[in-house]
């Protein structure tokens, strides 16, 4: 079965400042991309998975509500939350279990996006 999710683009309010806590985050480079009326950066992902960028719209912005997108941070879990703080975020709940499929931060991101950070 093909996967459901194909892309995901996330708000934000500063596109660099954006770019820096991911990119610490999830401890791989966030590409910058530059087209025609828009510069996005495109979350770290190899051939064949899902992928998503950051953008800065003047419409759209960064939510505390809506779905709840995972980061996997899988054997790196304690080294991205701990990157969080000092990139800018906050942490809304530290690690936890969620029965059978892991562990858990629930964090917002830079720019006051809610996201989840996941492990093994």
């Amino acid at each position: 079965m093909a996967h459901q999710i194909v892309w995901f683009d996330i708000p934000v309010l500063d596109l660099n400042r954006a770019i820096r806590f991911y990119s610490a985050v999830l401890g791989a480079p966030v590409k910058k991309e530059e087209f025609p009326g828009m510069t996005i950066g495109i979350l770290p992902h190899q051939e064949g998975e899902v992928a998503g960028c950051l953008y800065a719209s003047e419409t759209d912005r960064p939510s505390d509500h809506g779905p709840l997108l995972y980061f996997n941070c899988n054997k790196r879990l304690d080294g991205a939350i701990a990157a969080v703080e000092p990139n800018g975020g906050r942490i809304i709940q530290p690690k936890h279990a969620i029965g059978p499929y892991g562990f858990r931060a629930v964090v917002f991101d830079s720019e006051g996006n809610r996201i989840a950070l996941h492990s093994d």
